[in-house]
């Protein structure tokens, strides 16, 4: 532990996690994505459970279920910027509350796995189908329950 200005400052093993975590996403969202690529073309789609789930792989130019095709270069500008606040946010969070810093591992995770497809392909791979859903990815998964989890900790802290 240091003393600076007067204050205890706790050596943060959370923000590392949250680093680690991120990565942890943005590999495994990228080793999936490789996959489906490799063993799909664009529009085939393979039943794994028949009328349940398949893997269909698709691009994906807007963002949340093809919102905002068209507007690459704006969108790429929005996830940059917001992908940078989330690294803020991160570093700047309660090094002791790990729960938001799990939430923004993978918030950051997803954001910067389907970042690097919009920069690599011009638009985010996804191919997990479950017919009842727009077609997403493991990023989008990680974004998902990240929301959750942060949203899940906010309402902890605001009624505290």
């Amino acid at each position: 532990m240091s003393i600076r200005g007067g204050e205890e400052k706790t050596p943060s093993l959370n923000r590392g996690l949250f680093f680690l975590l991120a990565g942890l996403v943005v590999l495994l969202d990228q080793l999936t994505k490789a996959f489906a690529l490799k063993f799909l073309s664009f529009g085939e789609s393979w039943p794994v459970l028949s009328s349940i789930f398949h893997l269909t792989l698709v691009q994906n130019q807007g963002i949340a279920f093809g919102l905002f095709q068209g507007f690459d270069k704006i969108l790429l500008l929005i996830i940059t910027v917001s992908i940078g606040i989330l690294v803020v946010v991160a570093l700047r969070s309660d090094p002791l509350r790990p729960r938001a810093h799990l939430a923004l591992g993978l918030i950051l995770g997803g954001a910067f796995g389907n970042w690097i497809d919009r920069i690599r392909i011009g638009s985010v791979i996804d191919f997990l189908d479950f017919r009842i859903w727009p077609v997403f990815n493991l990023a989008d998964t990680a974004i998902t329950i990240g929301v959750g989890l942060f949203m899940l900790e906010f309402f902890k802290k605001s009624h505290a």
